[in-house]
C-alpha cells in the first residue's frame, strides 16, 4: 500500500457504525458522512514498532494510514475533518473513488493532493515528527520559504490563495460595472489589493 514497507501493514477496519456511536453524532452529520463514505480501514501504521530505525519524534509517535472508500469523488471536506477531530491520532488517509486515488491529512487545516492513481510515498526524515512534515509538505505541496514554519508557510499559502480569489472577484466585478463612479471605486480598491499582493510576493 502506498509502497511502504511490509511491515507497516495492518488491515483493521473502522466500521461507520461504530464511529456513529461512540461520538453520538447528530442525524445530520451522520447522513452527511453515510452519503460520503462507504467504508474505512487502517491499513498501516508507521511507528517505531512496525520500522524500528524510524525513532518517536517529540511530538509524534505514530502515524496512522486509513484507507477511505468513497461514494462520490465530490465530498465534503468537512466529513473527512470530522474523523480528523473524532481520531486523535496523526492520519494520512487515502481516499479512493473507483479507480481515482487521493491522499489526504489535517495540519492547521485539511491538505488534499490532486486526484490520480495511487502514488507511492518516500518516507523521508530523522523521526516520525520529521517524516510527517515532508508528508505535509508533499500532500499539501506547501513549499516552504526561508524564515518560516510548515505552519506559517501554510498560513501564508492560505491568505495569499485568499486574496487572489478576492482580486479575481473584483475584476469581474469592475469589468461589468456600469457606473462610473462605482467602477473607480472598485479600480482604486483593487490597485490596493494588488500592491499588497506584490508585497507578500516578495
Amino acid at each position: 500500500m502506498l509502497g511502504l514497507p511490509k511491515s507497516t501493514e495492518l488491515t483493521q477496519a473502522l466500521p461507520k457504525a461504530r464511529i456513529f456511536a461512540k461520538f453520538d453524532l447528530k442525524s445530520a452529520q451522520k447522513e452527511s458522512f453515510d452519503a460520503d463514505v462507504s467504508r474505512m480501514s487502517i491499513v498501516n501504521v508507521i511507528s517505531p514498532r512496525t520500522i524500528p530505525a524510524l525513532p518517536a519524534g517529540d511530538t509524534k509517535e505514530s502515524i496512522y494510514v486509513v484507507e477511505v472508500i468513497l461514494k462520490r469523488q465530490n465530498y465534503a471536506p468537512k466529513n473527512i475533518q470530522l474523523l480528523c477531530k473524532l481520531i486523535p491520532q496523526n492520519i494520512l488517509f487515502l481516499l479512493r473513488y473507483e479507480a481515482k486515488s487521493q491522499l489526504a491529512l489535517f495540519h492547521t487545516k485539511l491538505l488534499a493532493s490532486p486526484w490520480g492513481e495511487e502514488p507511492e510515498i518516500v518516507l523521508s526524515g530523522l523521526d516520525i515528527d520529521a517524516v510527517w512534515d515532508n508528508l505535509v509538505t508533499m500532500v499539501g505541496d506547501v513549499k516552504v520559504q526561508d524564515g518560516n514554519t510548515l505552519e506559517e508557510q501554510i498560513h501564508y499559502d492560505e491568505a495569499h490563495d485568499k486574496l487572489l480569489k478576492q482580486i479575481e472577484v473584483l475584476e469581474k466585478k469592475a469589468r461589468t460595472e456600469k457606473q462610473p463612479r462605482r467602477k473607480l471605486e472598485l479600480f482604486e480598491e483593487l490597485q490596493k489589493m494588488k500592491v499588497i499582493l506584490e508585497k507578500t510576493n516578495r
